[in-house]
């Protein structure tokens, strides 16, 4: 005679309430791997490696910091803040600095119409509410501030005024050197200069 078939046991998350297997896919995965860790090592070996990592990984730092606390010497304390400079992203890659630049680019849209895009104006400590009404102004167009596809904040002027804007921003604002002012031309970046 066949067995009956015994119910499936499941393992139920107590930070998110779903399957152990799911907790990936739900919304609090960080908050999650904790528990995963000490309750279901099994379904998630990566984490538990990965926590082992990152233990040992604050071990040696420990140990970093003890050696260069006891040097005492200034050379130690320089290099020490050397490393918090640099930023990490995710994969091992290094954040560069944003250098200070201004990206002009004419987008042309239904055949003859274009738009004029001015990126970057605020790293030079320009308003950009102010310096779109005084783009509207001088060229007699709209102009407003959009938020680009970076979700940085960009200008967007209603027409093509490539020809006159370099000269513009350079006299209005003297903080914006003309040798930071690029065009992007067939998607190339080119000096305005």
């Amino acid at each position: 005679m066949a067995e009956k078939p015994q119910p499936v046991r499941v393992l139920y998350c107590a930070v998110c309430s779903m399957p152990a297997e799911y907790c990936e896919f739900g919304p609090d995965f960080e908050k999650c791997k904790p528990w995963l860790i000490q309750n279901a090592p099994e379904i998630y070996p990566d984490l538990v490696k990965e926590a082992n990592a990152k233990e040992a990984d604050k071990v040696t730092e420990q140990l970093q910091s003890t050696g260069i606390s006891s040097g005492g010497g200034d050379g130690a304390a320089s290099s020490a803040s050397k490393p918090e400079e640099v930023k990490r992203l995710p994969g091992g890659k290094i954040k560069k600095k944003d250098k200070p630049e201004v990206v002009i680019e004419k987008v042309t849209r239904n055949k003859r119409k274009s738009i004029t895009t001015v990126k970057g104006l605020e790293l030079f400590g320009v308003k950009l509410s102010d310096a779109s009404k005084k783009l509207g102004k001088k060229f007699a167009t709209g102009a407003s501030v959009v938020k680009g596809p970076t979700e940085k904040e960009q200008i967007d002027v209603q027409g093509d005024i490539s020809y006159d804007i370099v000269e513009f921003i350079t006299d209005t604002w003297p903080d914006v050197p003309e040798t930071s002012i690029f065009f992007i031309e067939d998607g190339r970046k080119v000096p305005a200069a």
